[in-house]
């Protein structure tokens, strides 16, 4: 199978969770909206296609054949599978799948430190909203979510969140640590002593010779001001 990936060709963002599983398993597939004005085009075709009666909402979606999936974790939930980074038994598929949901949950959290009242309005014109709503994140949010995966992966029986093999939620996880420490490197800092299993488990992944030789490559997207991660020195206190 030759998987079509389609997203913004200029920030990582949610495409991101989808190329690392397919980078890890080594599958062959082409990030299409990255192949210049073309690959754009077919993007919003799909996106624009009136006749369609399962239109994907937005980007990411990905297209397997004939069929086009729609939604991160819903694209993951079918790739784990097929990629061998999900269980066999369909509990534990079902239980990889809520954890790529709260994940879900958290990379929208994510975005609303900086972007609190409206994705419409510039960060600077929500300024103190993003200050309150940081504020509470770091209180509150992260300890409650990072917390969460630190004690599954105490209880897992593996270095993995789902025990001893790897899985595309270990994967998010770990783009997780990744976004986190370009848009908060202070409050990361500070943090990461509080959730050693969480940051063992992303210098493990951050090994993988795979992920390694991804990341060094021109396939993976630098972190930047317009994806879900931003920096923002008034915010990193």
């Amino acid at each position: 199978m030759r998987y079509e990936l389609y997203y913004w060709p200029d920030i990582q963002g949610r495409g991101e969770f989808i190329r690392l599983a397919l980078e890890e398993s080594g599958a062959r597939y082409v990030d299409v909206a990255r192949q210049g004005k073309r690959g754009m085009a077919a993007m919003m075709k799909i996106l624009g296609d009136k006749r369609s009666r399962r239109p994907p909402f937005a980007p990411p979606f990905l297209r397997a054949g004939k069929t086009v999936i729609a939604q991160t974790a819903n694209i993951l939930h079918f790739l784990g599978p097929r990629l061998k980074l999900s269980p066999r038994d369909e509990a534990g598929r079902l239980w990889a799948h809520q954890l790529q949901l709260t994940i879900t949950d958290l990379v929208v959290e994510i975005h609303d430190t900086h972007h609190p009242v409206t994705s419409w309005l510039y960060y600077e014109e929500q300024k103190p909203a993003a200050k309150r709503r940081t504020r509470d994140f770091w209180r509150y949010r992260v300890p409650k979510f990072l917390g969460y995966f630190e004690r599954l992966l105490a209880r897992s029986g593996g270095n993995y969140l789902l025990g001893r093999n790897l899985s595309y939620v270990d994967l998010s996880l770990f783009q997780i640590v990744e976004g986190l420490r370009y848009a908060f490197p202070k409050r990361m800092k500070k943090f990461e002593r509080k959730v050693p299993r969480v940051i063992a488990l992303h210098a493990r992944i951050r090994r993988r010779p795979r992920i390694a030789a991804y990341m060094a490559s021109e396939r993976r997207i630098a972190v930047s001001q317009w994806g879900i991660y931003r920096y923002f020195k008034e915010l990193d206190q």
